[in-house]
């Protein structure tokens, strides 16, 4: 099971001050010390490094702060504009460019991935069943990640080695060498076609495409790769195009090239081991770099999409990535009962909590990143920590910064 998964599986046991004259500023300011007070406190349990928070509205950020440090080495603060993956909520990028495609006329969810693709990919058990877009988008297609994805899909920045790594990391996941990495297509291709050096029969449920949610990196990386192929441009491009330039998130890419790489942070399997910096070879499913400042900019932009307020897609457009899409047919471990879970039910690569919160949560190598609103009362926040969490206690102070941000939400707001 992939890294992200793992510590995904932990949620679902469930930035600097504000600068003069935005929307934070108006806010009240006892409640906004009285929440960076409560945050500061928990930074000093000593279990993460650093981390960033925000809380946001359809009118803007109401709160956003940065907390401890983007480097323990030099010191430098962990601030709102401090860049870094935020793992699998990267997915929501996806489901979004998505919806643009279909807009432009570039491709329909229903479509089989076929007739995009150049080469074949079907389930060995059902091969004259076509797996469409809207089943990747759901995690429905069948398509699961097989042991390759752990060991031939992270590799180091340039310059980067493992020196000085406990050995027991490297038990779990394993970094490729720069020079070794590959693009991805080509791991699209070794990986879900049958001639494929790193191609396993486990890769595909033993279930027809469409029956059951299988939650699936490589299935997001593959509908990535399906917008590539329809809109003729890298997805990169795309995704800048339409989302990062239109919202203004300057702190935001798919890759250190991308980004201003001196505002990128450290990451950290514990606070007193960092890891080298990497990248994925799949990065549409988790190598979407931010900061907390962007995400709180992106998560308005959601807020007012669910609104029908939105900017980057249609009303209709936002209606359908908002949609529940599956049954409990389609689960065969569905907990009913977990407020942390954001698979209870799909949007087009949306999630949906038992409680009702919509948005993604995301895990990696020294990543932590939780993204949420609240339909009801229009409200979401972000987390974004440079540290696994390592241990229950860790974990337990995790959730405790994400319920606080909770109680101060509306207080913050007026």
């Amino acid at each position: 099971m992939p890294m992200r998964n793992g510590l995904l599986a932990l949620f679902f046991c469930l930035a600097g001050g504000a600068t003069p004259g935005t929307a934070q500023s108006s806010r009240p300011r006892a409640a906004q010390d009285s929440l960076t007070a409560e945050l500061t406190a928990l930074l000093g349990r000593g279990h993460f490094n650093g981390f960033g928070v925000a809380i946001v509205s359809a009118r803007g950020v109401l709160y956003q702060h940065g907390f401890g440090v983007a480097d323990a080495q030099t010191r430098r603060a962990y601030d709102v504009h401090t860049a870094q993956s935020i793992a699998s909520v990267s997915k929501t990028v996806v489901g979004l460019a998505l919806l643009k495609a279909q807009e432009l006329g570039k491709l329909q969810l229903d479509d089989p991935i076929s007739k995009y693709l150049p080469f074949p990919v079907v389930n060995p058990a059902f091969p004259d069943v076509p797996i469409t877009l809207r089943q990747l988008a759901t995690h429905t297609s069948s398509i699961r990640d097989n042991d390759f994805y752990l060991t031939k899909n992270y590799y180091l920045k340039p310059g980067q080695d493992l020196r000085g790594l406990p050995l027991a990391f490297e038990d779990v996941q394993v970094f490729v060498p720069a020079d070794s990495a590959v693009a991805l297509p080509e791991f699209l291709q070794n990986v879900l076609t049958p001639r494929g050096k790193w191609y396993q029969p486990k890769g595909f449920l033993a279930s027809r495409p469409g029956a059951l949610y299988e939650y699936s990196n490589v299935g997001t990386a593959l509908a990535a790769y399906v917008v590539e192929r329809a809109c003729g441009m890298p997805f990169r491009e795309f995704t800048a195009r339409h989302l990062t330039r239109p919202l203004r998130l300057r702190d935001s890419g798919w890759s250190f090239a991308e980004v201003n790489f001196a505002r990128c942070s450290r990451l950290y399997q514990s606070p007193a081991v960092a890891l080298p910096y990497y990248s994925l070879t799949t990065y549409p499913d988790g190598n979407f770099i931010s900061s907390v400042a962007d995400l709180g900019r992106y998560l308005r932009e959601l807020i007012r999409g669910y609104q029908g307020q939105g900017t980057l897609l249609r009303p209709d457009s936002y209606r359908e990535l908002f949609r529940p899409q599956l049954a409990a047919a389609n689960f065969t471990d569905r907990n009913e009962r977990n407020p942390y879970s954001e698979s209870y039910n799909v949007g087009i690569f949306m999630g949906f909590g038992y409680t009702g919160f919509i948005g993604h949560t995301g895990g990696d190598p020294g990543v932590v990143s939780l993204l949420f609103f609240d339909p009801k009362s229009g409200i979401g926040r972000v987390l974004l920590l440079n540290t696994n969490l390592a241990d229950r206690a860790g974990e337990a102070t995790m959730y405790k910064i994400w319920d606080t941000l909770q109680k101060y939400q509306l207080r913050v707001g007026r």
